[in-house]
């Protein structure tokens, strides 16, 4: 059974897994509109027209085996070479930015869809929908909201000052939702941090574009499975470089992003220790169980492009999928990559002619000779 609420396809809910169970920690920090849910709700919202986006430009590189990429030497007739860090930089899900530069249509596409999810609760009201479902709806729209920002400043490789400068996209009012202006922020540190206790596990699901984020998946989360996607994607980015590293018997390192997101940690080194200790395997568990402090000095601020923002890439990066997954322990992470072809011919949606144009320019760069070198390390995280 489904029903059209503002353009939205609202679809029978089978139920979900709920973070946390007091519900409002702190209501009044909440805007009024996004304060409580209703758990019997049949109430879900389709995500169709965002998860044929995904599935067209997201490449799921898999998990990280943890091994630094080769140094790789500077081109003939040049010494100019691309600063990469190293141990990071094989890490982490990719998204075809690339086929969004200069591409008016594609950036249009992507914006409507945006607009599409941010007015899709406008007849309902996001208070009749489930906490789970709710969950789902704030990471999608803060996901791609970050997409459609950061599309409009590719190739821009360093994504440091778009995040965190004076004028960062997460403090600019992007969005209104159900009457209320609201920035990436407010979504993860009062909406997200509030109405769900706290749990860290929230944070896996917010994508800021670079390797030192977590995951972008291949598929839209849904108040079905949010849970389990979020754990995935917390085991998935714990275990690689780019969120946590060994540094000595006393000292273990984690990413800065942890540090960026401290109000999930209250007391930082137990607290961060403790939910680490749930994810963490092999080796570096061991060492974090008996180092005595954490260090959040791992950075990667590189845009999870395929290779556009390089002047060379291969040998250890590579600018396609398909040899980025040399650098992993296979290929899919999970089994969300099935195809949402269903949707392409809806309002809004990712059409097959973008998808085309997505392989066509896949198989562009493969081919380009176009010379400038690899490099060494940055020194920005390992």
């Amino acid at each position: 059974m489904k029903t059209n609420v503002s353009g939205a396809a609202v679809a029978v809910a089978l139920g979900g897994l709920l973070l946390g169970s007091s519900g409002l920690a702190t209501a009044a920090a909440v805007p009024e509109p996004f304060q409580g849910s209703d758990e019997s709700s049949k109430y879900a919202i389709s995500y169709e027209n965002l998860n044929v986006l995904l599935d067209a430009v997201v490449v799921d590189i898999g998990r990280s085996n943890r091994e630094k990429a080769p140094r790789e030497k500077a081109t003939t007739g040049t010494r100019l070479k691309e600063k990469v860090n190293r141990w990071t930089v094989n890490e982490g899900n990719r998204f075809f930015y690339e086929t969004f530069a200069g591409n008016e249509t594609a950036q249009r596409q992507l914006d409507e869809i945006k607009k599409g999810i941010e007015n899709a609760t406008a007849q309902v009201g996001l208070k009749r929908f489930s906490r789970n479902e709710q969950l789902a709806y704030w990471l999608n729209l803060y996901n791609v909201t970050i997409l459609n920002e950061i599309v409009k400043v590719y190739p821009e490789r360093n994504l440091e000052k778009l995040l965190y400068g004076n004028d960062s996209i997460l403090d600019r009012k992007l969005l209104v939702v159900e009457g209320v202006a609201l920035s990436l922020n407010d979504i993860q540190n009062v909406i997200l941090k509030e109405n769900y206790d706290g749990n860290p596990l929230v944070i896996y699901g917010l994508y800021q574009g670079i390797i030192g984020s977590p995951n972008i998946r291949k598929r839209a989360y849904t108040g079905r499975t949010v849970h389990e996607d979020l754990a995935e994607n917390a085991v998935v980015f714990i275990n690689a470089n780019r969120g946590t590293a060994i540094r000595n018997a006393k000292t273990f390192r984690v990413s800065s992003f942890y540090e960026r997101n401290k109000a999930f940690f209250p007391n930082f080194q137990t607290d961060l220790t403790a939910h680490l200790s749930q994810y963490l395997e092999g080796s570096e568990l061991a060492a974090l169980q008996t180092a005595s402090t954490l260090d959040a000095d791992i950075n990667d601020w590189t845009v999870t492009d395929l290779g556009g923002t390089r002047r060379e890439v291969g040998g250890s990066l590579a600018n396609s999928g398909a040899a980025m997954l040399g650098a992993t322990q296979g290929g899919s992470s999970s089994g969300y990559g099935m195809s949402a072809a269903s949707g392409a011919g809806s309002t809004g949606s990712i059409n097959t002619g973008l998808v085309k144009q997505v392989q066509d320019k896949n198989k562009e760069s493969a081919e380009d000779d176009e010379a400038a070198p690899d490099d060494a390390d940055s020194g920005d995280g390992q």
